[in-house]
C-alpha cells in the first residue's frame, strides 16, 4: 500500500516540477510518511501488527521509520507486469467483446433516427419560407 504514493521523490521525474507548478502538494514521500504516522497509531489501537519488520518510531524526527516498498516490484506493475495484470485484460477485452452487441444497437438506432430526421426535416425545419400555402391557406386575406 505504501506503493500507492508512487515513487520515491529521488526517482520520480515530474515531482519537482508538480510541486512548482502547485499541481502538488506534497511530494510523494511527505504523503508516504504521513499515511505511516496516521496508520500505525490506528493499527496499534486495534491491535493490528503491520508486517513490517523496520517499522519503529524515531524519537528525533518524530515520526515513524518504515523499510521501502520494493520498487522494483513497483516497476513490474507499473510496467503491465503485476499479479493481476493478464486477468485485468482477460476481463477487459471480454467486456469489449461482450458489449459488442449494445454499441452495434445504439449504432443502429442512431442511423434509424436520422434517417428519420432527414425524411422530416423539410416539414420540420424552423424558419424556412412557406412556398407550397396559398394567402389563403395561411390566414392571410
Amino acid at each position: 500500500s505504501l506503493m500507492m504514493f508512487g515513487p520515491s521523490d529521488a526517482d520520480s521525474p515530474n515531482t519537482e516540477q508538480s510541486m512548482r507548478w502547485r499541481i502538488k502538494r506534497h511530494t510523494n514521500d511527505e504523503l508516504r510518511q504521513r499515511f505511516v504516522d496516521m496508520t500505525v497509531p490506528q493499527a496499534a489501537a486495534l491491535g493490528v501488527t503491520l508486517p513490517d519488520p523496520a517499522l519503529k518510531w524515531n524519537e528525533q524526527r518524530g515520526a515513524h521509520d518504515f523499510g521501502q516498498p520494493d520498487w522494483d516490484e513497483f516497476k513490474r506493475v507499473v510496467g503491465g507486469d503485476g499479479p493481476c495484470n493478464a486477468e485485468r485484460i482477460a476481463h477487459r477485452r471480454a467486456a469489449q467483446e461482450n458489449g459488442a452487441w449494445v454499441r452495434e444497437a445504439a449504432l443502429a438506432h442512431a442511423a434509424k433516427k436520422d434517417a428519420r430526421h432527414l425524411r422530416f426535416a423539410p416539414f420540420s425545419a424552423p424558419n424556412q419560407p412557406d412556398l407550397g400555402r396559398s394567402k389563403v391557406q395561411s390566414g392571410d386575406r
